[in-house]
């Protein structure tokens, strides 16, 4: 099978694609065809072993899995004597992260809980585009925020994956939203139905002197501190990713802004695949639908690491294998 193989830290532009040995599932694994795959934070700071802080998690000289990837659909082609969960030709989708990497190729076996039915209903590009940056922003919100009724939103990061979910479910409860990005995204902010738009480059949310009930932050991007003046009193700054340092800085301070203020700082820390019995749900619906930048083809994953890395993408971008 083909796989865009990582062997060493380097920039994504210099991987390459290489044909591997197709794997064979283990008792509790099932092998999948992959028809999609999409590109995440995890991908990007992967196949550069930067910030050196993830090093830890991927290996210190290099990759220990050596082809990236973390969000797949898909078909079940093989399964392993112990699998219950699933039968051949099954239709799946998940976020793999739990139990490892490697939706970059054109076959995975991965333990049968790193996936669930994907719904009749749901195309494989929309499939792979949604477990991950879709949880992030329902558990953020719903769960970790308590969001309620007419609230008075700001999500930082919008035009990404977790944004153009987290505004279709703060509109389901009637909120006010506002969003901060930048560039190409800042159209697309527009079209989807954000009430208020930011530009980063142009201007800092934490000081216009605007106060919000609840933030959603997918880059924590400034000090923990720099948010108190941006929430009203009793609100909740909820940060579900961002830079290694700023994260580690929140994680010091979090507690103790939260005791010396009337106001809640929450870190997320993501239940992959939870609640996506909801997600399916509100996609039948209608309620929610992804943005998807793309589909691309699979020669293009490099490129597009690349691509997202910079922050030019526009909600999910997505690859389809079989293009």
């Amino acid at each position: 099978m083909k796989a865009i193989f990582c062997s060493h830290y380097a920039s994504p532009e210099q991987l390459k694609i290489k044909e591997v040995s197709t794997p064979v599932p283990a008792k509790h694994e099932v092998l999948v065809k992959i028809h999609a795959t999409a590109i995440n934070d995890y991908d990007w700071g992967m196949v550069r072993g930067k910030p050196f802080l993830y090093r830890l998690i991927f290996g210190l000289t290099k990759p220990k899995r050596p082809i990236a990837g973390m969000e797949l659909s898909g078909v079940i082609e093989d399964i392993g004597e112990d699998v219950t969960k699933f039968k051949k030709g099954d239709a799946v989708y998940g976020d793999i992260s739990e139990f490892g990497f490697g939706s970059f190729a054109d076959y995975i076996a991965i333990n049968e809980k790193a996936l669930v039915l994907k719904p009749e209903d749901m195309s494989f590009e929309d499939a792979t585009a949604i477990p991950h940056a879709a949880l992030l922003a329902y558990q953020g919100l719903v769960e970790k925020g308590k969001i309620q009724k007419g609230q008075k939103i700001l999500i930082n990061g919008a035009g990404g994956g977790v944004g153009t979910f987290a505004l279709q479910i703060a509109k389901m409860y009637d909120a006010e939203v506002t969003g901060v990005d930048t560039g190409e995204k800042l159209n697309n902010m527009k079209a989807i139905g954000y009430d208020e738009i930011i530009d980063y480059k142009k201007e800092n949310f934490t000081i216009r002197g605007e106060r919000y009930d609840l933030i959603l932050d997918a880059k924590t991007s400034q000090p923990t501190w720099a948010y108190l003046k941006a929430l009203k009193p009793k609100g909740k700054y909820v940060t579900v990713g961002g830079t290694a340092g700023n994260l580690i800085l929140f994680g010091l301070s979090s507690g103790l802004l939260s005791v010396l203020t009337s106001k809640k700082f929450l870190l997320l820390a993501l239940q992959p695949n939870q609640g996506l019995d909801t997600i399916n749900q509100l996609y039948t619906e209608g309620k929610i639908k992804p943005t998807i930048d793309g589909p691309y083809k699979f020669e293009e994953i490099p490129r597009l690491i690349q691509y997202f890395g910079e922050g030019k993408h526009t909600g999910k971008v997505v690859i389809n294998l079989s293009k």
